[in-house]
């Protein structure tokens, strides 16, 4: 899943920039299920959001959290063409109004991840097209039982 928190300064965003910008996001996520695409909007009072020791009143901070895929440590340039992306998405609510802005992701191993209590299936597989195809998740029969170590705990 792609999980995306945007911290932002108070009234940076309409209802309707939140919903227009979370399009733009889930957009940027071709060939998964939309409701792998979680995105959320937190607001943080001037006196609440620091950059360097001072009130950072103009700053929009995104944190993106992937588990749905990962990027292969040696995929450089795939690496920079999907922020590219993110940014061009981003831009019309953020750049282009002027704000500071800085975003990273992290990666959480896939097989660390339930929806509604069901591993998510296999990338790419035909599981995961009827997930695409449903827009939810529907349950499928999984071969893998938990690790010994864990189920003893």
């Amino acid at each position: 899943m792609p999980f995306w928190k945007i911290y932002h300064p108070v009234g940076a965003f309409t209802a309707e920039d939140k919903r227009a910008l979370s399009e733009r996001i889930t957009g940027c996520y071709r060939g998964l299920p939309k409701f792998y695409v979680i995105v959320v909007f937190q607001e943080v009072a001037p006196d609440s959001f620091y950059k360097g020791g001072e009130e950072a009143s103009n700053f929009v901070r995104i944190w993106v959290d992937h588990i749905a895929r990962s990027f292969p440590p040696d995929a450089k340039e795939r690496k920079a063409k999907w922020l590219s992306w993110a940014e061009a998405a981003l831009a019309p609510y953020i750049k282009d109004r002027g704000y500071d802005w800085e975003i990273h992701i992290d990666e959480t191993p896939f097989d660390l991840w339930q929806i509604q209590g069901i591993a998510p299936p296999p990338p790419h597989s035909d599981h995961e097209k009827l997930w695409v195809q449903e827009n939810k998740p529907v349950p499928y029969p999984i071969q893998d039982p938990a690790p010994a170590a864990l189920s003893e705990n």
